[in-house]
């Protein structure tokens, strides 16, 4: 099953602190929930995990990441990522994101465009849950983003000759939120039953 997503995510940020975020994959990774670089293989693959908690119960997803673009002139970034879990269900993005400027100096917006495959027990809940869950983690993720963003140092305050900014730092691993996750397949189980009452 393949799910498309197109976003757009305002940034209280400049766009050289926004870029100081997505050009750094490790920083990337640090900002989706519950995910982690776990391995570095060389300079544009990498091992991870991503890990969610629903009760006492904890899922687990290994995987690869590929960096299939960095540009820094055009603020864009391309990557690749594979996972499965030991119950047999699998996912891939492929994630697409850049860096527009804003409508002041010291904004910025975050373009995204994912394509998310998944198979096995996670294909079972069909695009209109699907849908919303990813929904859900994108915007979880953006929050992310836009804390680690405005950790870094504004490139103006280092004009007048300061140290540059040191790399940015990982955000603690935050596991996704399985119940507001939960709360949307609910929400879009009862979105399908009426839909197709009312057809």
């Amino acid at each position: 099953m393949e799910v498309k997503l197109d976003k757009r995510y305002p940034l209280e940020v400049s766009i050289d602190q926004a870029w100081a975020v997505l050009s750094d994959v490790r920083a990337v990774a640090a900002c989706m929930p519950g995910a982690a670089i776990t391995e570095q293989i060389d300079d544009t693959h990498y091992k991870g995990s991503v890990k969610s908690k629903v009760g006492p119960a904890t899922m687990s997803f290994g995987g690869d990441i590929e960096v299939l673009g960095l540009d820094a002139g055009a603020k864009t970034l391309q990557m690749l990522g594979k996972g499965a879990d030991k119950a047999g269900s699998s996912a891939s993005m492929n994630l697409s994101a850049s860096l527009q400027a804003g409508e002041t100096s010291g904004s910025s917006v975050l373009v995204g465009q994912a394509t998310i495959i998944v198979s096995g027990k996670l294909a079972q809940f069909g695009s209109r849950l699907l849908v919303p869950v990813s929904e859900m983690m994108l915007t979880q993720f953006a929050d992310n983003f836009r804390a680690a963003a405005a950790a870094v140092p504004d490139a103006s305050t280092a004009a007048a000759g300061a140290a540059p900014a040191a790399p940015v730092a990982p955000l603690p691993v935050k596991e996704i939120n399985a119940l507001a996750m939960a709360w949307a397949l609910v929400k879009g189980w009862f979105a399908g039953l009426f839909g197709k009452r009312s057809a």
